[in-house]
């Protein structure tokens, strides 16, 4: 690209570049879906990733949700274990995961990160198709599997568990203390599994084959244990085929709410109304389908301002022919699609799509988006010349006018790579300020795609430490003001994408400014925090004040 676009901070902007280090690394998980002639559904579906500080030494760890057999759903072996690897600050991970007692159980899905009991150590939570797990971080490099205990296992509709997607951490009644969502996908019986074909012969059968299920939250009571709160919060009341999920306060009242990208269903979006109940608004705000009135096969979503302008958009992947909408927020409870004046709607359209991400990757203020890409039918490559099964990753840059580019060509050849890609996680790996990507695909090594593109741009992130509110600072709102005036904001969440955990530092590119003129943070606890004249170019820790508000 050359020229300048409106907005931003530098004349000739500098290609998005990523290298993958993984096999350097000691990293070679492999995703195993256990797929069989059979077409079982969730062969096609897994995993999740999560980006996890979990002995705190400042170094994201890395850890991988893996598949079992079918239609056992056992983790028979090593082979299917979930994987945890420890960041040695060197280059390279040790696989920890037998020591650490995270290997799962069941037919793995996604995963979420928090610190549910606030004593600084960030805790496990992973979806299954068969039954969720809790893992509590012990701090001595080992985890308990204390899911009975805490009573989330996963809910049950007609009298079976039902199939957990996604899970992500919020404080929804701002008491302190992290609950818990989580997606559930459709209801499925592996003993029961329809026959779909096609052209191709057998494959895995549309969505509308199963019927929905109800999402989850659960509220935490702070000893330890949970209650089902769907049913009285207006959660339970609504059914879909829910993937992605992702939170943000949309509306600016301090109540965090919830999007969920459904399967070939229509969008959910839980406006929180005081802490207390929860109102499905979807249709109302304008997120719940396409500009056609269509639904679409939502995957990954994430909830952020990709447009600095204070309110947080939706951006979530789809399936080809469907493009992947940008939902932008334009106050008042109304969002959007964008699709068509961004540009992503031409750029994605025949593009499937799976998890995803909103983030600088270049640091020149503006975030760009990214999508791990692959399509769902393993057999699609012998009915279609225009689609495959092994499909590249996206980039695509913020231009800072409200368009995007597709620069996917200019990332590199690692990044370029086709494969049936399915969860993605980032972060900064290796504290450089340049964040980085976790892929993962069905069959294929997982790739860390670590961010090489050279810029002189300066950038910030922010560690947030919470005393009268949750541990992590999950659900802080920031504001950041640059040397020049511009303003940028940020919200603090793990969960993103497609049943995945991102870095829960805060980071922001700055362009040219070398000082970071005001930091206001509002936290959940309603204290408001402003750091003034910060420096650039480091990773910041910030305590939330103990005083009043």
């Amino acid at each position: 690209m050359s020229g300048v676009a409106l907005g931003r901070f530098e004349a000739v902007a500098p290609a998005i570049r990523f290298e993958n280090i993984a096999p350097s690394t000691g990293v070679g998980f492999i995703a195993r879906n256990g797929a069989t002639g059979e077409k079982y559904q969730p062969e096609t579906m897994l995993a999740g990733v999560a980006l996890i500080d979990y002995d705190g030494d400042g170094l994201l760890d890395i850890y991988l949700v893996n598949g079992a057999e079918m239609p056992s759903l056992v983790k028979t072996g090593p082979g299917y274990y979930n994987r945890l690897y420890h960041n040695n600050g060197n280059g390279t991970f040790t696989d920890v995961t037998e020591r650490a007692g995270v290997a799962g159980a069941g037919y793995g899905m996604g995963v979420a990160v928090g610190d549910y009991d606030n004593d600084g150590r960030p805790d496990l939570y992973v979806a299954n198709v068969n039954g969720n797990q809790l893992f509590h971080n012990n701090g001595d490099g080992t985890f308990t599997d204390v899911t009975a205990k805490a009573g989330v296992a996963g809910g049950t509709f007609h009298g079976r568990k039902m199939w957990s997607v996604a899970a992500g951490w919020f404080d929804y009644n701002k008491d302190g203390l992290l609950d818990l969502f989580v997606s559930n996908y459709c209801q499925w019986d592996p003993a029961h599994e329809p026959s779909c074909t096609g052209l191709a012969g057998r494959g895995y059968c549309h969505p509308n084959s199963f019927g929905p299920l109800p999402n989850t939250l659960y509220r935490n009571n702070g000893d330890g244990t949970f209650t089902d709160i769907s049913e009285g919060t207006g959660v339970g009341a609504v059914q879909g085929k829910g993937m992605g999920i992702a939170f943000a306060d949309y509306d600016g009242d301090g109540f965090t709410d919830i999007f969920v990208a459904n399967d070939n269903s229509p969008n959910l979006l839980f406006h929180n109304i005081g802490g207390k109940h929860f109102e499905e608004v979807g249709f109302p705000a304008g997120v719940a389908y396409n500009e056609d009135g269509n639904v679409l096969a939502g995957m990954g979503a994430v909830f952020q301002d990709v447009n600095n302008d204070g309110l947080p958009d939706i951006w979530h992947t789809a399936i080809e022919n469907e493009t992947f909408p940008l939902f932008l927020n334009k106050g008042r409870e109304q969002f959007v699609n964008a699709g068509q004046m961004s540009g992503l709607a031409r750029a994605t359209r025949e593009m499937s799509g799976w998890s995803n991400g909103a983030a600088d990757l270049d640091n020149d203020g503006w975030r760009d988006l990214f999508a791990a890409r692959g399509n769902v039918m393993d057999n699609i490559d012998q009915i279609s010349r225009h689609f495959h099964y092994a499909e590249p990753n996206a980039v695509f840059r913020n231009l800072g006018n409200g368009r995007f580019e597709d620069v996917s060509a200019s990332a590199g050849a690692d990044f370029l790579k086709p494969a049936p890609h399915r969860g993605l996680a980032y972060g900064d790996l290796d504290n450089d300020g340049r964040i980085d990507l976790v892929v993962t695909a069905l069959g294929a090594p997982v790739q860390i795609l670590r961010n090489i593109t050279y810029t002189a741009n300066h950038w910030i992130e922010l560690k947030l430490t919470g005393t009268r509110s949750n541990r992590m600072g999950i659900g802080a709102r920031i504001r950041l003001t640059t040397e020049d005036g511009r303003e940028q904001y940020g919200e603090v969440f793990t969960s993103a994408g497609y049943g995945a955990s991102i870095d829960p530092r805060v980071h922001f590119g700055l362009g040219n400014s070398r000082i970071v003129r005001e930091i206001e943070i509002r936290w959940p606890s309603g204290i408001r925090q402003v750091l003034q004249n910060v420096t650039a170019d480091r990773i910041l820790a910030v305590e939330e004040p103990r005083g009043s508000k």
